[in-house]
């Protein structure tokens, strides 16, 4: 099986660099030959990074106005995300597009989740605010849960 794990974020805008630091940080905790990468979260480059891979997980911010640093996980494949639940920056076509375009075409993996931390500050800065800082080791647990389903 084919292993994806895709960090989402960009590391100059503070808590949105949540997805590339827990990609940075899983390495040695999933499995034998995951495939390990970041990215900047335009949809349609998603669809090209995970193709022909049969497990994939992306990690990147919410802000949905939950608090800060609570981490949700969602099965991208059984149902659609969320709409507008992830940070777009200057891409007007982020992760829940691209999961549902890919869904519309056919080329979804055969397993996709997507790992959400709640960000509070997408400001210009490489600062994790202190919420979201305390949810990397659970947000670090259900990575690796995604993996061994």
């Amino acid at each position: 099986m084919k292993r994806l794990l895709v960090g989402i974020g960009h590391p100059y805008r503070n808590d949105d660099a949540i997805g590339p630091r827990l990609s940075e940080m899983a390495a040695g905790r999933l499995p034998a030959a995951t495939i390990i990468l970041t990215h900047h979260g335009e949809g349609t480059g998603l669809m090209e990074l995970w193709h022909g891979f049969s497990e994939v997980v992306l990690a990147d911010a919410t802000c949905s106005g939950s608090a800060p640093g609570t981490v949700r996980v969602w099965d991208a494949v059984a149902a659609p995300l969320p709409a507008g639940l992830f940070p777009k920056g200057s891409h007007l076509f982020g992760v829940a597009e691209g999961v549902e375009l890919a869904r519309r075409l056919g080329r979804l993996p055969a397993a996709l989740s997507v790992v959400g931390i709640e960000g509070s500050d997408f400001t210009a800065g490489q600062s994790l605010s202190p919420d979201v800082e305390a949810a990397i080791p659970l947000a670090l647990e259900r990575l690796a849960a995604c993996f061994s389903r």
